[in-house]
């Protein structure tokens, strides 16, 4: 997240995986019904107060969206995650949903928070279809006030970091141990220099120190090529993959957010176009899908979202 541009509140986000995992573009509309578990006998239920635009992996999970009130949401690997047994006294949320249910219901941080505390939920891990394996993840959120939130589950136990400072998020280590980490660096107190590698704690010491030191620029089209020159230098060229650390992987895509002018940029590695929307370009009164493997997508394409059922957000 950076809010020195001059420019508002924007934010940027590398996806890195193993494989392309079909992401597509979603406007879900406000006023939609969710059950937040398909297959648990007490799900987490709400109705939709905002509109979201969103990325969804195998149009089965929200990775990345902002709503209608410029709250913004990312899902990233961390493989120390651990959501714990299921606990019977509290309703079951996926962690297809996650970060969907705070775009749904809330505007802001404190939303958020206040949210958790007033109906609280379980996140419970699903199955990653491909592999097979669990999905570990962490949650991070955002404003457009720049206040910052991010949310893990070590041990069983929800850690929540809440900060305006906290502008940066990877993978692996858990979030306290990479602030703990990062103080050994130069510009972070220490003496090492900047790391180099491809490791999830090493670009969460690039990215900080180059994002502290963009300077503010004169238009919002340079901040948004400030904000990607920083995103490109933490993100990970074509390569052979780790089957056990798909996050150690080539970057298959990236999102830029203007939570202040609700501008949501997504750009594929695959593609040499980028593409935008706004949420202010959409009604939110019916659910609407862009296929991104269609072809001469370029530019502005909030007319080129066509009628689609839901997406089932199962993942299971």
């Amino acid at each position: 997240m950076w809010t020195g541009s001059g420019h508002g509140v924007l934010v940027g986000r590398n996806m890195d995986w193993r494989e392309e995992m079909d992401t597509n573009l979603w406007s879900l509309p406000r006023g939609a019904d969710r059950i937040g578990h398909d297959r648990d006998p007490d799900p987490m239920t709400w109705t939709a107060r905002y509109g979201s635009l969103v990325a969804t992996v195998w149009d089965n999970a929200t990775s990345d969206g902002i709503n209608e009130a410029g709250l913004a949401a990312h899902v990233l690997w961390l493989a120390e995650a651990d959501f714990g047994e299921r606990n019977p006294d509290v309703p079951a949320l996926a962690v297809s949903l996650w970060p969907q249910i705070f775009l749904d219901l809330c505007g802001t941080v404190d939303e958020c928070l206040a949210l958790m505390a007033d109906r609280p939920f379980q996140v419970r891990p699903l199955i990653e279809p491909r592999s097979r394996r669990p999905a570990t993840v962490h949650l991070a959120l955002e404003d457009a006030n720049g206040d910052s939130l991010i949310l893990e589950h070590i041990g069983g136990t929800l850690r929540v970091h809440h900060d305006r400072a906290y502008t940066v998020m990877t993978n692996s280590p858990p979030y306290d141990e990479q602030i703990e980490l990062r103080k050994n660096f130069t510009g972070f107190g220490g003496s090492e220099p900047l790391p180099g590698t491809t490791e999830a704690s090493d670009r969460f010491v690039r990215a900080g120190y180059y994002l502290d030191r963009l300077p503010a620029v004169e238009t919002p089209t340079r901040a948004y090529a400030a904000l990607l020159s920083v995103m490109r230098n933490v993100a990970q060229p074509f390569g052979e993959p780790d089957p056990q650390r798909p996050n150690i992987s080539m970057t298959i895509w990236r999102t830029l957010t203007d939570l202040t002018e609700g501008l949501y940029i997504f750009e594929s590695s695959f593609s040499p176009n980028i593409v935008w929307t706004r949420s202010a370009d959409m009604d939110f009164s019916t659910c609407r899908r862009l296929d991104l493997a269609k072809p001469g997508l370029l530019g502005n394409v909030s007319g080129a979202f066509t009628d689609a059922a839901a997406p089932p957000f199962t993942l299971s």
